[in-house]
C-alpha cells in the first residue's frame, strides 16, 4: 500500500527555493519488532525543519520525511509491541529513540544521549498519512487535547517547557522572552497559570507579536534591543539569531540565568558575537544554558499540564500539500502562534 507525503531529497537555501519539499508517494511502513504503525492525523510545523533544511542541524539522512510534532492513531503494531492498541491516540516528538543504556539515559538525560534519533531527521516523521516509532517513544495524549492543539505542544510546548524548568520558574521575579512565536506564546501561557507571581516581560521585533503578548498577559513588551522597566531574573531565548542572545545577556539581573531554546543560529548573523563583552555580557555571575532536545518526561509533563490548564494554542492549520506555504511563513517571521497540518488519510491509502 502506499501513502501520499511531502519529502525533502536535498538541502536546499530558502532564499533560492521556497519549495523544497516535494509531493512523493511512498509504500505504508511496517512496523518492526517493538514499534508501532500510526495513522498521521496532525502535525506541528517547526522552526527546527527551517534549520534542518538549510543545513544547520545534524545532516538529516536523505531523501527523508520531516516532522516531528505528530499526533495519529495507531494503525498496526509490531512484535512484541503490547502497550498499546489498534485506535489509541498517539503523539510522537523530537525524540525518536535513545539506547536507554548509558549514563545519561540512566539519569533521566536520554536527550543527551550519543544515539539520540530525531524524528524527521534521522528517521521518517509526520509530513506523511503513516509513519513508525518505538512505542516505548510514543505518549498517549489526553483526551481533552484535540488532534491540532496537541500536535505544537510536541515540541512548541514541551521544549517550552523544558526551557521554562531550566529558567528556575520557582524563584524569579520577572522572565524575560526573546521572540514570541510558538514556543514563547505557549510558554507565557504556561507561566500566566502556574507561576502567577511572576512577571513576564516580552522582546520581540514584530509589533504584531507584542500586541499578541499583550493579549495573552505579558507584563511589559518592547522590541529586542530596548532596556525593560526592571533586569528579568532569567530569559528564554527562542530565537534562530544571535544579536537577541547579546541583548539579553545585557539585560540579565545580576546572577541571572539565559535560556537558549534554539538548535541552530543564523550564520549570516555570527559577527555579531564579536561584540561580546564581558563586563556588558558576562560579568556579574551571569549564566548560559543550552536546551537540547526534549526527553520523554517534557513531553509527559507538558502534555498533562495543558490538559490540566485547558491550554489551547493560537494555531494556524494547513493542508499536508501546503506545507512549504507554512515553512516560508516561519522563514518570513509570519507568526502568529503555531502552524498545523491538518493530515487526513486518502480513502482507499494505507492499510
Amino acid at each position: 500500500m502506499m501513502m501520499k507525503a511531502m519529502l525533502l531529497e536535498q538541502l536546499v537555501d530558502l532564499r533560492e527555493n521556497p519549495a523544497p519539499l516535494k509531493p512523493a508517494e511512498l509504500p505504508v511502513p511496517d512496523p518492526a519488532a517493538g514499534e508501532i504503525l500510526i495513522r498521521v492525523s496532525a502535525c506541528g510545523v517547526c522552526h527546527t525543519e527551517l534549520d534542518e533544511i538549510e543545513g544547520r542541524t545534524p545532516p538529516p539522512v536523505l531523501p527523508v520525511v520531516l516532522g516531528h510534532q505528530v499526533v495519529g492513531r495507531v494503525a498496526a503494531i509490531g512484535h512484541g509491541a503490547g502497550r498499546y492498541r489498534p485506535g489509541d491516540r498517539v503523539g510522537v516528538a523530537w525524540i525518536h529513540s535513545a539506547c536507554g543504556t548509558c549514563r545519561y539515559c540512566r539519569s533521566g538525560l536520554e536527550n543527551l544521549c550519543r544515539n539520540f534519533r530525531a524524528t524527521g531527521r534521522d528517521v521518517n516523521g509526520g509530513y506523511a498519512e503513516y509513519m513508525t516509532v518505538p512505542e516505548a517513544f510514543a505518549c498517549r495524549i489526553p483526551e481533552d487535547l484535540s488532534d491540532i492543539a496537541a500536535a505544537p505542544l510536541l515540541c512548541a510546548g514541551a521544549v517550552g517547557y523544558r526551557s521554562l524548568m531550566l529558567a528556575g520558574p520557582e524563584n524569579l521575579r520577572i522572565l524575560g522572552l526573546t521572540g514570541f512565536g510558538a514556543s514563547g506564546h505557549i510558554v507565557l501561557k504556561m507561566v500566566r497559570y502556574r507561576y502567577p507571581h511572576v512577571k513576564v516581560f516580552v522582546f520581540a521585533r514584530s509589533e504584531r507579536q507584542r500586541s499578541f503578548a499583550l493579549e495573552l498577559g505579558a507584563s511589559w513588551v518592547g522590541d529586542t534591543a530596548a532596556a525593560p522597566p526592571e533586569p528579568p531574573d532569567a530569559i528564554i531565548d527562542t530565537t534562530p539569531a544571535w544579536f537577541p542572545v547579546l541583548e539579553a545577556l545585557k539585560h540579565l539581573a545580576p546572577g541571572g540565568r539565559l535560556v537558549i531554546n534554539a538548535i541552530g543560529k543564523e550564520k549570516g548573523d555570527q559577527d555579531r558575537l564579536l561584540s561580546l563583552d564581558y563586563p556588558t555580557h558576562l560579568w556579574m555571575e551571569k549564566e548560559i544554558k543550552s536546551v537540547a532536545n526534549v526527553t520523554r518526561r517534557d513531553v509527559v509533563e507538558s502534555l498533562s499540564l495543558a490538559a490540566e490548564m485547558a491550554l489551547r494554542p493560537e494555531v494556524q492549520v494547513f493542508p499536508l500539500a501546503g506545507v512549504n506555504q507554512a515553512l516560508m511563513e516561519l522563514r518570513t517571521r509570519r507568526i502568529r502562534g503555531a502552524k498545523v497540518l491538518q493530515i487526513d488519510v486518502a480513502e482507499g491509502s494505507g492499510s
